[in-house]
């Protein structure tokens, strides 16, 4: 597969994509995340006022470790915030703290792709892990039954991918508005919020690209487009 001149002729401009994306991550986080919000709210503070204003009383504002490791634990009901957003007061910070409190404010309120988001969300990792086993196996073993096994179920990891991007835009678009709504940022602070979730985006449509790709890939090489396997 990784040797395969088709599969690095098609995933070459999906990994320069990604590149871009995740340099682009690191770039706005770390210019943004040096200079405070006007409110000097730190990124919890912001997390929780805004959790508070929507009614979302049951969610606990925690500490975690690793860099942009921030996420919304659905099950637990705990908004995980990484070191350098949890304690700063920085334009990154209380972007990406607004951001996931977007995703609590989601689940709050049953938002309809959300609740589709969490049921596909156990399914989708365990075929994460198994799909591409059972495509290369079965293209080893020349067991075709198998590899389209594997195919449908990496089919489902990518509907799983692109339903994630709407759960994505929704939660930058609530944090840009909240923040905005109750004055905790101003005009150039709006700015930068922008340009740390548009950046952050970027990286969930370079994964979803890049699944879409690999399953292109395994479709022709498994003949499902054109007819015949390209062996």
């Amino acid at each position: 597969m990784f040797f395969d001149p088709m599969y690095i002729i098609l995933m070459i401009p999906v990994a320069i994509f990604s590149f871009y994306a995740q340099a682009k991550v690191k770039s706005n986080f770390n210019k943004f995340s040096k200079i405070p919000n006007r409110s000097n709210l730190t990124g919890r503070e912001v997390a929780e006022l805004i959790l508070k204003r929507n009614g979302v009383t049951t969610v606990a504002v925690k500490k975690t470790g690793g860099w942009l490791s921030d996420h919304y634990s659905s099950a637990e009901k705990v908004l995980r915030l990484s070191e350098g957003v949890y304690n700063s007061n920085s334009i990154a910070a209380i972007g990406i703290a607004a951001h996931e409190a977007g995703h609590a404010i989601q689940h709050h309120t049953g938002f309809s792709i959300m609740q589709l988001w969490l049921s596909f969300a156990k399914p989708a990792s365990i075929a994460s892990n198994m799909s591409i086993w059972l495509i290369m196996i079965g293209s080893m073993i020349n067991f075709m039954g198998l590899a389209i096994f594997g195919f449908f179920l990496f089919l489902f990891v990518v509907i799983f991918q692109i339903i994630t991007l709407p759960v994505e835009f929704d939660a930058s678009n609530r944090a840009k508005k909240l923040l905005t709504d109750y004055n905790i940022i101003s005009a150039s602070d709006k700015k930068g919020v922008n340009s740390v979730l548009d950046s952050a985006a970027l990286t969930y449509i370079a994964a979803a690209t890049a699944s879409v790709v690999q399953l292109l890939y395994w479709a022709i090489r498994l003949g499902l487009l054109g007819g015949r396997r390209n062996d």
